[in-house]
């Protein structure tokens, strides 16, 4: 048996840039041993596999973990591989998934956009341990939703971060998110997920669920350019929109290939 699989970079108009994930297109579902698997072996932050429906397509991600309950890069990715590759010509992709309902992409010449739900932050207790696993600098707040979420007051204090990944793979979170005001987009961030075998994330959607809404009502504005500023950066421009957020980016193909199972 054999299955297509392909790989492109996110929330980036350059090769080796964004947040590389594996996209996999099947007919029918495998079991979900095989796609841990499989997720496994590709060994990047995330690979979707997605199941075409009467409605669009039925999506789900795994990293090398675990099945993740919402990812943004991937499903750019796959936007982006069913849009160049598919033979797709429609200008909206609604993809269906189990945690986080439906999704949309919609291309516009070559960018895309995600609509996806917006999960605002709330304040929180800081865990025992986290500031010091994060370099030692107390931050300004400390909130979260699904993930923890840091704020500083520079893009120097992100970019300084060197995190105990051993520390935060213990934690009573998928991940952390830490930010601040960006030198020259709105806000920066960063991404760790050591729990999810993701020490860093280069680029990250579901991150940004949180830091649109966050950012929008500290700085009075919906519509916000943002960096994520890992070694790989990523560029995207976001709008909070209701119970909504949007998050646009560009994506490049890096390979195409087949599995054999």
């Amino acid at each position: 048996m054999t299955i297509p699989i392909y790989q492109a970079d996110a929330f980036t108009s350059r090769l080796f840039g964004g947040n590389p994930a594996a996209v996999c297109p099947l007919t029918n579902w495998l079991p979900d041993t095989t796609m841990q698997q499989i997720a496994l072996e590709n060994n990047l932050a995330e690979t979707a596999f997605f199941v075409k429906t009467d409605a669009g397509f039925h999506l789900r991600w795994f990293t090398p973990e675990l099945e993740i309950d919402l990812c943004g890069h991937a499903t750019l990715a796959s936007a982006h591989i069913i849009f160049t590759q598919l033979g797709y010509t429609d200008e909206v992709i609604h993809f269906t998934t189990e945690q986080a309902g439906t999704l949309t992409v919609t291309r516009e010449a070559d960018k895309y956009t995600l609509d996806f739900p917006s999960r605002p932050p709330y304040a929180t207790e800081i865990p025992a341990g986290l500031v010091e696993a994060l370099g030692g600098k107390q931050p300004l707040h400390t909130l979260r939703s699904r993930d923890y979420f840091l704020v500083y007051e520079s893009e120097d204090d992100i970019i300084n971060i060197v995190p105990d990944h051993a520390f935060l793979s213990k934690i009573d979170a998928i991940g952390v998110i830490v930010t601040a005001p960006g030198k020259e987009v709105d806000f920066v961030s960063r991404f760790f997920a050591p729990a999810a075998s993701v020490p860093e994330d280069p680029v990250t959607g579901s991150a940004h669920c949180n830091l649109i809404p966050y950012w929008a009502g500290r700085l009075g504005k919906n519509e916000l350019h943002a960096y994520q500023l890992s070694a790989r950066k990523g560029e995207l421009w976001c709008e909070l929109k209701g119970d909504r957020v949007l998050m646009s980016g560009n994506a490049v193909t890096y390979l195409k290939g087949e599995i054999y199972l």
